[in-house]
């Protein structure tokens, strides 16, 4: 049994191809001094294995099933303590909602004897109902603990407390720790508490993570964890942060609905998985999601403390760091959004003609030698034809003659409305908007010069380009191109750029208006997707 737990601890270690090296677990062969560890390992905030570390403690040896540890432990902790456990609603997966789960008390002798069953069980020593009456005097709400020993198998003793700052009292299993020791790296760290950890049959933890840094020590048995950074939440689905279990994911295990989670078909990509056997340690820093599967009769204990981020961040300043970080994060969805494929040629980002039949298409307007579409390098002639036929093909060309003068306040009005519905989980606004996948691979100063050649070629065309089929997507985009200019020409080019530009429109400041609330709904379209990936809280805009 234990060749085969290491041959699938040496199959079981992996990384997902796009998991950042840097966020890669370190390896240990020897713990290091708490100086190192203090200054090199947990400022980084990345996990860590360090291997063979509670190798030496008592634990290791005297608390092993397999070598007359189930009885040592029934004797140190003695018959007549009561401990709480988690009694699974689905199988051997424990989901930290508790509408999956329950809390029980159950006497500690009650479960190390139903391990003990079901070791001779998995052993071959005798049928699967045997030892019923060994679940005696059950104290628990549920029939698990009263006579069928394979209900034991769905009851996890999960976090059971051998020291908690907080509360001595719970410290039910204080006795245990003369068996272990603290980690030399650890010394001087104030803890928030130290747990046990065990299970009778192989079972599974959800997705989660914890508001303190966490060092999980193995000391029977076999654990696979697998970790995710925290960038990685919009892969996982959180529960929303408002709920009772915010800190698990909600994709499930074993069957995930990819339908419902689109992009949890890539969470496995963004992870590791390590294996932590009888005597490994595992360094799981605040905030990083994990989940675990556990051999048959593993035992493990954990150590929390609060990092030093939390304990120096003042209260105070809480408002202040909310917006500074959800602003960092919208920035940063808001550059993936509108540089997917930055390096993808003109052709493969847009559906745009070949360009024979571009030509032909500027043929028809009678296109004369000195036009300034003549100046144009082919793929940005490609792309002026392809907004020229949005705007003529569409349903949103208006009547030049029929079409009201525009005002700011429709506008605004127009653009509100667009954006009341979020964009879809797995597809990107981009994809969505023909305008904005057209210009965005234009260079800038190409992109000068077709604007420049729309105005005085197609005024009219250019007119209707920015107040009526400009989404929010598109508005970044277009003034994302009017920065990017601005940084490769004098001012005084730029000041006749934009008086050209603005010259073709009635009301130039409807036109910027356009613009203007059209960058701020996708702003909010973004804010609204960084919610949804990293909080799982929706909202509308305010009308």
């Amino acid at each position: 049994m234990g060749a085969g737990m290491q041959e699938a601890a040496e199959e079981g270690e992996f990384v997902g191809s796009r998991l950042d090296t840097g966020l890669r677990a370190a390896r240990f062969a020897s713990p290091p001094s708490a100086d190192v560890f203090g200054s090199e390992v947990e400022p980084k905030n990345v996990p860590a294995v360090f291997r063979g570390v509670a190798k030496g403690w008592a634990a290791s040896t005297r608390w092993d099933p397999l070598h007359g540890g189930l009885d040592y432990l029934l004797e140190k902790v003695g018959r007549d303590v009561d401990v709480e456990a988690m009694m699974s609603d689905t199988g051997h997966v424990f989901y930290g909602d508790l509408r999956s789960h329950e809390r029980v008390s159950v006497p500690f002798s009650t479960f190390v004897h139903s391990c003990k069953s079901y070791l001779r069980r998995i052993n071959g020593a005798s049928g699967p109902f045997i030892d019923q009456g060994i679940l005696e005097e059950p104290t628990c709400s549920r029939e698990m603990c009263a006579s069928n020993s394979e209900n034991s198998e769905q009851v996890y003793l999960a976090q059971v407390s051998i020291m908690n700052a907080e509360n001595k009292e719970r410290c039910l299993l204080e006795v245990l720790k003369e068996d272990i020791q603290e980690p030399i790296f650890l010394r001087g760290k104030s803890f928030s508490s130290i747990n046990f950890w065990m299970n009778g049959a192989h079972l599974r933890s959800s997705t989660h993570y914890d508001p303190h840094h966490n060092l999980l020590c193995v000391l029977a048995g076999c654990k696979k964890v697998t970790l995710w950074p925290p960038s990685a939440s919009p892969f996982l689905y959180p529960m929303p942060v408002y709920g009772e279990a915010s800190n698990h994911s909600s994709v499930i295990i074993e069957e995930p609905d990819y339908s419902s989670y689109t992009r949890a078909r890539y969470m496995k990509e963004y992870s590791e998985r390590v294996v932590l056997n009888c005597g490994d340690v595992l360094f799981i820093p605040e905030g990083w999601y994990h989940q675990v599967d556990s051999d048959d009769l593993t035992i493990a204990i954990n150590f929390w403390w609060k990092s030093r981020i939390m304990t120096q961040m003042s209260e105070h300043m809480d408002a202040y760091y909310l917006r500074r970080i959800l602003s960092r994060l919208v920035d940063k969805e808001m550059n993936i959004m509108v540089q997917r494929n930055p390096f993808c040629r003109l052709g493969d980002c847009t559906n745009i003609q070949p360009m024979n039949k571009a030509l032909t298409g500027f043929q028809l307007f009678n296109l004369q030698k000195d036009s300034p579409l003549q100046t144009l390098e082919p793929s940005t002639l490609q792309a002026l034809y392809e907004l020229v036929s949005l705007v003529h093909d569409s349903d949103e060309v208006v009547n030049q003659n029929d079409r009201p003068e525009p005002t700011s306040e429709g506008t605004s009005s127009n653009r509100r409305d667009e954006t009341k519905i979020a964009a879809p989980d797995d597809s990107s606004l981009l994809d969505k908007d023909p305008v904005a996948k057209t210009i965005l691979p234009v260079e800038p100063l190409e992109f000068r010069s077709m604007m420049l050649a729309m105005v005085r070629t197609f005024p009219r065309t250019l007119e209707t380009l920015v107040l009526n089929m400009l989404r929010p997507v598109g508005a970044e985009i277009l003034t994302r191109k009017f920065d990017e200019i601005d940084q490769l020409t004098t001012k005084e080019e730029q000041a006749e750029f934009y008086k050209t530009f603005y010259s073709v429109f009635e009301d130039q400041y409807a036109a910027m208006d356009v613009l203007l609330n059209g960058k701020e709904s996708f702003s909010f379209q973004v804010f609204q997707n960084v919610l949804d990936k990293y909080l799982r809280v929706h909202v509308d805009r305010p009308t």
